[in-house]
Formats: structure tokens, C-alpha cells, sequence
């Protein structure tokens, strides 16, 4: 028996990966499809619309579908390999199909349509209404609208798209997981700390290289070589590595993917009614518009600009005072500017390192969630997992009552792909008056522990722990009675709220205190280092600032543009990033062939929404600063109106209802450095 198409006999009915062979998978899917079909034929036989039969029915249909699709493509990410890939290959149009023979249905649509037109007469809460709006808006902006030979080009693109985000993603793996830096002089490895010297070789030896030393494109072997090693010349090379991803002209190119991902969104858009992709995205934002979006963007960048070129000229002036360098790089910057933060903060990231031991900072994290919103964390061994490396959590509220589940995943392998994000196995609604709680995922690439080592963080790590537990606690702490409104399934532009909002606690003794402990000697981190990271915390802030400014621009040129009249990807991106370049150029390198934001995940013509959060997140902590950073008060009014809504209603409600006002830019721009206090 397929143990994909059976109730799950597990704690929690999480998902059975010890039974699940990759074999299992499409049956499964097709099964499910066939099911989700049957219950989409029952919707439709209804004769009389209402909230319940049609809009609530519809939002509990496929249940088995949403679940079997959730464990593959999770697994597709966070622990691939050639046979799970084809399957994707094989399986996405299916799901794709599903979805537009469910949204481009006329009959389906009518139905909603019907209760649509009955909302002001129907006596709805605030969710049900959102729900309401929501699922008619799904059915117009996927085609319901369109004429036959419409539909069908719309079914056309969707596969399509669809198979190339794939390709797209796959052609990043391979490319990162094929290169390797293979050092066998030891003079090679100058300027790198022991503990980093340690995992290339421990690496080296992985790949049966024993003897020498290995550096990959993985972030924690990649950051630290730009970051340390003295060699400009292995720099350059890794440097140059790194941002030639998928853009050689070979098999693994992704240059023609790009320009054919974005004629079929332009060409879908413009099939909807809209001038542009960004154009339809945006209509369900909270920036509503492309020049909404670029007038923050702007305004952001006429902050940032000159005090990055401040940091830049120096920083290269620093550079040439140690050695004889002729212009600073792009593979320079990292180097030297770890040099000048210790110089003039007597703190690196070496330094602190000690004081992150990972089981610590996990410890950290779940103290800090359970100070904040009474909640714990407890192992259990029995639930199933997909690799030895993951750990899972029963997670529940202080009396004991069951919350979530919720799995770890921090270490870098072949079969995952780069960077750290957060995911759901299950979804968060009121089945039958039951509340169903969500199996919630945190993945990540963090330093390995090594032979004599455990794995010991960088502050960075630290902060994008925190971060990616932030999205977990917006999915564990859902109470909707939607799947589609609850956790996570927010506006775009509200999504990192509370992401970046829980990175804020890394900065404050208070919390250090709890699980920044010396791995050695268990002394907690001195208070004075604690000082620096703080006066360390806006150092580059103004360059890093027009770095993810940048990001945002090139994406929003992407997709508010005609792609007929993109000839080569790389003029376009450089024309697009102009006014945020302060290096020079590095010939032959290309960032949008591995930009995996907008081409394989959802933050296309939506990654301007990182800096749209931080305003909220910075505007949303200073409360908690004025009124403590553990306020119970505060706390309890930020779940209620932020984690546990996810998107019952509108995010500008839901924030004004905890801040008291609507959100202002100060607090950013004064933690970033970006003003002073006197100029507000």
C-alpha cells in the first residue's frame, strides 16, 4: 500500500518518510488529483451557493493533494536528488493542470461569483470575507474571465513556467555542487581561521581528497574564504566562482530561461488586462503599485547612497593603507571590511563564535519564543524524519496542550539547495470544529561541526536562525480557520514582519544572556562584547542597504518591463543596478542566473518586500524597546494581532492594531544608521 494515499499512522500524523519511497510519489499525486477532482464535483453540484457549500468547501478541498505536494516539493529542496528531480519535472504540470482546471472551471465560477455578489448581504465575520474576497480575486486574476482560446494559452504558460522555475533551480544545484577550490599549500590558507581550515579539510576528506583542503559554494565554506583568506588571487577565484553560476553557455546556463520566464509572466499579465507582471502582482500588496514600490525604493536609496559611498572610499582607503592594491574589488570588500570592524570595534566574527555553539542558540531561540508567547520545545524521537541531520519538536503551550510540530534542518549537503528559508508539511484550520495545528520547517546552511569542533555560529548565523524561526512562529502560532488565511498566507510585503522582527532580540543582553555561552569554558558572553556587537550592529549598514536596494531594482526592472526588448541579460542588469554599483565590475559575472528569489521562489516583482518589513519590524520593535523587550502585554497584543491572524484581514489593519498607528520609516532609518537622532 502507498503509504502517501493511507492515514498516517504517526504522532501527529506527520508525515511517514521511514515508509515513503520516491516511487510513492507520482501515484500519489495522481490518486490525490483524482480525489481533490471528486470533491471539486460535489462543490459544483450544490444548488443553492452559499459561504459554507461553495467558498468554505473549496478551501478545504484536495487536503490529501496539498499535503502528498508539500512533502515532495520539501523534500525537493531540502533533500533532492536526479530521480526526485525528473519526478518534479513530471509532476508539476499535473499539479499545475489541477489548478487551472479548478480555476478556469465556468460552472466553479459562477458559483462563487453568485456569492460574491451576496457579500454586503451576508452576515460574515472579518475572516470570512477576506476568504471571500480572496477566492473570487484567485478565480479572476488565474483567467476566469478569458474567452476558450484565452484559457487554454493561460494552461500553456502555467505548465511552462512552471518547468522552467524548475530547470532554473536545478541548474543552481548542479552548478553549486560541482565546483570545488582544491588547496594542497598549506600557505594557501593564510589569514583563515583554524576552525575554517578544519572544515575544508574535514570536506576535503568527505570527498575523498584526504590531506588537502576543499572550499565549495556552500555559504558557510564560500563566506569565510572571502571573509579571511590573504590570497586576493583564491579570492578572486572563488569570488568569480561564486557569481558565474549558471551563466557559461553551457547545458547549465540559465540566461535563455530567465528571458523565457519572463515573456510568458509578461505575456500572462497582459493576457489578465494588466501593462505588466509587477503590475498584477502588486494588485495584492500592500505597496499597491510599481511606483509605489519605486518611490520607496528611492527614497531609500537617496538615505543610503551617501553614506555607503562613505563606507566604500573608506574602507578602500583602509585597504590601500595595509597593502598595495590598486582599486578595491568586489572580492576585497568582505575581507576588508572584517578588518576595519575590528579595528574600530575590537570585534570580528571569530571572536564570537565561541559564544554561538548551534545547540546553544537553538536553546536560545526557544527560550526567547517561550518568554515571549508560552511556549515549549520537546524532542521526539518517535516522529519521522527525512535525513539523520533533522530533528523534530513536539511543540506546546505551557499547560501542555499541543501546538505544532516542528523540524530542524541546518547543515549544508548535496542534495539541498543554498540559503535558509522556512516551509510547512501541514497547514494550520478548523477541520470539522477540530483544531488541525500546523508541521512547520526551518532549513538551513549553517558551519558543520568538525572533529575537535562543534558547530560554532557567525553572528550572521545566529541572526538568520532567529529570522527563519520568526516565520516559524508565524506558522506555529496560527488560529484561522482557513488554510489559505492562516500562518504565513499573508501579503508578500508582510511575510518578513515577523521574520525580521525576532532578529532584533540577538542585539539585546537580556536574551544574549539566556544561551551565549563560551563552548569551552561556559562563561557567558561578557557584557562588553555584548556593547560592540551593538555599536557593530550599523557598521556597512548603508552599503548593505543599497546591496538589497539593488536586488529589489533589478527585479522590479524585470518584471515592469516588455521582455521583447531584453537582448542580453547582463546590460540589463548592469543599466538596472547603476545607481547602486560603487565597485567596479567584474567581467563575465552575472547574479540574476542564480537570483533563486525571483526566478524559483515567490519574491518575484516582490523582493523590495525585505526592506518594506524592516520599516514595519523596526517601527514594531521600538515598542517593545520602550516597553521592554519581554513585555508580556506587548507580546501578547503582537500574537494576537500579527502571528495568529496570518492574513484574516487586511496587514495594514492588523499592524495598526498593534502599534496603535500606521507604520512610520524612522525607527529604520535611525537603527540603520541611515539619520541621525537630532534629524528626525
Amino acid at each position: 500500500m502507498n503509504p502517501l494515499l493511507s492515514n498516517f499512522d504517526t504522532p501527529f500524523d506527520t508525515a511517514p518518510f521511514h515508509l515513503i519511497q520516491t516511487d510513492h510519489f507520482l501515484p500519489a499525486i495522481q490518486e490525490a488529483i483524482k480525489l481533490a477532482k471528486i470533491e471539486i464535483e460535489e462543490i459544483k453540484k450544490v444548488a443553492t451557493p452559499d459561504f459554507k457549500n461553495t467558498i468554505a468547501a473549496l478551501d478545504n478541498a484536495g487536503e490529501k493533494l496539498n499535503i502528498v505536494s508539500s512533502i515532495f516539493f520539501n523534500l525537493n529542496s531540502a533533500e533532492t536528488n536526479d530521480k526526485i528531480q525528473a519526478l518534479a519535472r513530471e509532476i508539476s504540470p499535473l499539479l499545475t493542470a489541477h489548478g487551472n482546471d479548478i480555476l478556469l472551471d465556468e460552472n466553479l465560477f459562477d458559483l462563487v461569483q453568485k456569492v460574491h455578489q451576496q457579500k454586503d448581504q451576508l452576515q460574515l465575520t472579518e475572516e470570512e470575507k477576506t476568504l471571500l474576497d480572496k477566492t473570487y480575486k484567485s478565480f479572476v486574476r488565474n483567467g476566469a474571465n478569458l474567452n476558450g482560446d484565452q484559457k487554454l494559452r493561460l494552461r500553456e504558460i502555467d505548465r511552462d513556467l512552471s518547468q522552467l522555475s524548475l530547470k532554473f533551480g536545478e541548474n543552481v544545484l548542479a552548478e553549486t555542487n560541482k565546483y570545488e577550490l582544491v588547496l594542497e599549500n598549506e600557505k594557501d590558507l593564510d589569514g583563515l581561521p583554524e576552525a575554517v581550515k578544519e572544515a575544508a579539510a574535514q570536506t576535503a576528506e568527505e570527498k575523498g581528497k584526504a590531506g588537502k583542503w576543499v572550499f565549495t559554494l556552500a555559504y558557510p565554506s564560500y563566506v569565510p574564504f572571502l571573509t579571511y583568506a590573504d590570497s586576493r588571487d583564491l579570492r578572486k577565484e572563488l569570488f568569480i566562482a561564486f557569481n558565474t553560476k549558471a551563466c557559461k553557455g553551457d547545458e547549465l546556463d540559465n540566461k535563455e530561461h530567465i528571458l523565457d520566464m519572463l515573456k510568458l509572466k509578461n505575456e500572462r499579465a497582459v493576457l489578465l488586462g494588466y501593462a505588466s507582471f509587477s503590475d498584477f502582482v502588486l494588485e495584492e500588496r500592500m505597496a499597491k503599485s510599481g511606483p509605489e514600490v519605486m518611490e520607496f525604493l528611492h527614497n531609500l536609496l537617496e538615505k543610503a547612497k551617501p553614506k555607503a559611498q562613505e563606507e566604500v572610499a573608506e574602507l578602500e582607503a583602509f585597504a590601500k593603507s595595509l597593502e598595495d592594491i590598486d582599486i578595491l574589488q568586489k572580492w576585497d570588500f568582505g575581507y576588508y571590511s572584517e578588518k576595519l570592524k575590528k579595528q574600530k570595534f575590537e570585534v570580528d566574527d571569530e571572536l564570537l563564535r565561541p559564544y554561538f555553539k548551534l545547540e546553544n542558540v537553538i536553546e536560545g531561540v526557544f527560550s526567547t519564543a517561550s518568554k515571549l508567547y508560552g511556549i515549549q520545545f520537546l524532542v521526539n524521537k518517535e516522529i519521522p524524519v527525512y535525513h539523520p541531520e533533522v530533528t523534530a519538536y513536539e511543540v506546546k503551550d505551557l499547560k501542555g496542550k499541543h501546538l505544532a510540530v516542528f523540524y530542524s534542518d541546518f547543515f549544508p549537503r548535496a542534495g539541498k539547495r543554498n540559503g535558509a528559508w522556512m516551509t510547512s508539511f501541514r497547514g494550520q484550520k478548523i477541520k470539522d470544529g477540530v483544531d488541525q495545528r500546523p508541521h512547520i520547517s526551518i532549513v538551513c546552511n549553517f558551519t558543520k561541526p568538525t572533529k575537535t569542533k562543534p558547530s560554532l555560529l557567525t553572528f550572521n548565523e545566529v541572526t538568520t536562525l532567529f529570522h527563519e524561526f520568526g516565520h516559524a512562529l508565524h506558522g506555529m502560532l496560527a488560529k484561522g480557520n482557513y488554510e489559505s488565511l492562516s500562518g504565513t498566507s499573508v501579503f508578500w510585503d508582510f511575510v518578513e514582519l515577523p521574520s525580521q522582527i525576532f532578529e532584533n532580540w540577538c542585539y539585546e543582553k537580556e536574551c544574549l544572556d539566556m544561551f551565549a555561552q563560551h563552548y569551552q569554558t561556559g562563561e557567558t558572553i561578557p557584557a562588553s562584547l555584548i556593547e560592540k556587537i551593538k555599536n557593530a550592529s550599523n557598521f556597512h549598514q548603508g552599503y548593505q542597504t543599497l546591496r538589497q536596494i539593488s536586488f529589489s531594482l533589478l527585479d522590479m526592472a524585470f518584471h515592469s518591463v516588455d521582455p521583447g526588448f531584453i537582448s542580453d541579460i547582463k546590460e540589463f542588469e548592469q543599466e538596472a543596478m547603476k545607481e547602486t554599483n560603487l565597485l567596479p565590475d567584474v567581467e563575465g559575472t552575472l547574479m540574476s542566473t542564480s537570483f533563486s528569489h525571483i526566478f524559483q521562489g515567490g519574491y518575484a516583482a516582490g523582493y523590495y518586500s525585505y526592506k518594506w518589513a524592516e520599516v514595519l519590524d523596526a517601527d514594531a520593535f521600538e515598542l517593545f524597546q520602550e516597553k521592554g523587550i519581554f513585555d508580556p502585554e506587548t507580546a501578547e497584543s503582537f500574537m494576537t494581532n500579527i502571528l495568529s491572524a496570518g492574513g484574516t484581514e487586511h496587514p495594514s489593519i492588523l499592524f495598526e492594531r498593534f502599534r496603535g498607528r500606521a507604520p512610520k520609516p524612522d525607527a529604520l532609518l535611525k537603527r540603520a544608521g541611515l539619520v541621525s537622532t537630532k534629524d528626525q
